[in-house]
C-alpha cells in the first residue's frame, strides 16, 4: 500500500539532487570522502606494484628487525610494539578527505631509498631500519597526504621505538647504569642495615658477591617503560605537556626500580637463601617491579589527567 501522503522514491531522489546542488562544499565532502574509501578499499594495480616494490626493496632489512625482536633480549619489546603499532593505525582510521602529495611523497621516498643503501653498504643496522619507517611515511604521503602521517603520529612513534638501540649508544648507556643501579641499591642495603660494600658494579656481601650485569643496568625496563609512557600518553592524555611529562617520569621510575629489585636481591640473598640470587627468583623480581612500575604510570597518568581537566575547566573550551 502507498501512502499518498508521503512523497515518492522518484520525489525523495530529487530533494537530494536539490540539496547537494545547494550546498557545493557537502558535495565536495562526500566526494573526497567516498574518493579515499575508494583508494583504501579498491587498491589498484599501482598499489599493488608499489607493495610488491617497497617488500623487494626492504625484505631484508624488515626480516633482519623481526629477527632480532625475536632473538636480542634488548630488541624483545619490539614483539608487542611492532603489532600494537599495527593495531592503533587501524584503529584511527583515514583521515576525512585525505588528499596525495605524489610530488612531496616522491621526494621523501627517494631519500629513504637512498638512506637504505647507504647504510647497507655501512653496515649501519639502526638507520638502515628506520628507513623501512621513513619509506612507509614517504607512501603513505604519496598516497594519502601528510596530514595522514600525523594522524598517525602514536603509531609511528612506536614503531620507531621497536628499532633495537644503536650498539655504540647501547655501551655508552649500559655501564652508567650499570653503576648507578650498584650505587643506589648498595645504598638501600645498607640503610637495611646489611653489612655491604661496593666495588665498581659489584656488591659486596658477607660470603657472596653480587655482579651487577649489563642486562641488570635496566636498560629493558627503561625503553619498555618509554614506550609504555608514549602509549599511554597518546591513548589516556589530551595535551603535549602532560605526555612529555608522562614520558620523562616514565625514566626516573625505570631507574628506581631496577635500583630497588637490586636491593631485593641482595637483601633475599643475606637473610634468607644465597640461591635466591639467580634463576626463577631473580627474573620473577623483575616482572613483579615491572608491574610495579605500570601502576605507577597509571597513577601519574591518572594525575595528569585530572589536571587536564581541571586547566580546561579554568582557561575554557
Amino acid at each position: 500500500m502507498i501512502d499518498g501522503n508521503r512523497p515518492g522514491i522518484d520525489s525523495q531522489l530529487q530533494w537530494q539532487r536539490d540539496v547537494s546542488r545547494k550546498s557545493p562544499a557537502a558535495s565536495r565532502r562526500t566526494r573526497l570522502s567516498q574518493s579515499t574509501e575508494a583508494r583504501i578499499s579498491r587498491p589498484d594495480f599501482a598499489q599493488l606494484a608499489t607493495a610488491l616494490a617497497f617488500l623487494v626493496l626492504f625484505g631484508e632489512p624488515i626480516f633482519t628487525l623481526v629477527r632480532d625482536w625475536w632473538q636480542v633480549p634488548e630488541a624483545s619489546h619490539g614483539l608487542l610494539l611492532g603489532p600494537l603499532a599495527i593495531g592503533l593505525a587501524w584503529r584511527r582510521g583515514m583521515i576525512a578527505g585525505a588528499r596525495p602529495q605524489a610530488r612531496l611523497g616522491l621526494v621523501l621516498l627517494s631519500g629513504a631509498i637512498g638512506i637504505r643503501y647507504l647504510s647497507s653498504l655501512a653496515a649501519e643496522p639502526f638507520t638502515l631500519r628506520m628507513s623501512i619507517f621513513a619509506a612507509a611515511a614517504a607512501l603513505v604521503v604519496f598516497y594519502f597526504g601528510l596530514r595522514q602521517v600525523l594522524h598517525w603520529w602514536l603509531p609511528a612513534g612506536l614503531l620507531i621505538l621497536s628499532v633495537p638501540i644503536p650498539e655504540v649508544i647501547l655501551n655508552t648507556l649500559a655501564l652508567p647504569l650499570q653503576l648507578q643501579a650498584s650505587e643506589l641499591g648498595t645504598a638501600l642495603l645498607d640503610w637495611r642495615h646489611v653489612p655491604v660494600a661496593l666495588a665498581g658494579n659489584v656488591i659486596l656481601l658477607p660470603g657472596r658477591s653480587l655482579f651487577v650485569t649489563e642486562a641488570c643496568s635496566g636498560l629493558r625496563s627503561l625503553t619498555a617503560l618509554t614506550a609504555l609512557g608514549l602509549l599511554v600518553g597518546g591513548l589516556w592524555l589530551t595535551t603535549i605537556w602532560a605526555r612529555v611529562v608522562l614520558i620523562a617520569v616514565s625514566i626516573p621510575v625505570a631507574v628506581a626500580l631496577n635500583a630497588v629489585r637490586i636491593f631485593l636481591t641482595g637483601f633475599l640473598v643475606h637473610f634468607v637463601n644465597p640461591e635466591l640470587g639467580d634463576g626463577l627468583m631473580h627474573y620473577s623480581e623483575g616482572w613483579v617491579l615491572f608491574l610495579v612500575a605500570l601502576a605507577l604510570l597509571a597513577l601519574v597518568a591518572w594525575g595528569l589527567r585530572r589536571l587536564e581537566s581541571l586547566w580546561r575547566a579554568k582557561v575554557g573550551p
